[in-house]
C-alpha cells in the first residue's frame, strides 16, 4: 500500500488567519508513533503559528501552542481535529 491522501484543506479568514490541515494514512506508522497517520495541522497569521499539530520521525505526536511545545496522546484522526478545533477556538478567545 501507498501513502493515501485523506485529507488537505487551507483556509485563509478574513482576519488574514490560515487554517491548514493536511492529513495521509501511512502503509506502516512513522516511529516512535503507533498509528499509520503523518499529519500536519496549521493556525496562524502573519507567517507566526499560533496552534500547530504534526508528528515527525524520531519525534512523534506533539502540538505547538504558541512558543509551548508538548506530547500529544494521539488516539483517533477525529479526536485529533476535534482537539486542534478546541484549541484554536481557545486561542481565537484569548
Amino acid at each position: 500500500m501507498d501513502a493515501v491522501l485523506l485529507a488537505r484543506a487551507k483556509e485563509v479568514r478574513d482576519d488574514g488567519s490560515i487554517v491548514e490541515i493536511v492529513i495521509w494514512e501511512l502503509p506502516a506508522p512513522l516511529p516512535p508513533s503507533q498509528h499509520r497517520y503523518k499529519y500536519r495541522l496549521y493556525f496562524g497569521a502573519a507567517g507566526v503559528a499560533r496552534v500547530r499539530y504534526d508528528n515527525e520521525r524520531g519525534k512523534g505526536d506533539h502540538r505547538h501552542l504558541g512558543d509551548r511545545e508538548q506530547d500529544y496522546l494521539f488516539t483517533s484522526v477525529e479526536q485529533l481535529l476535534a482537539d486542534f478545533q478546541s484549541d484554536v477556538e481557545r486561542w481565537e478567545q484569548s
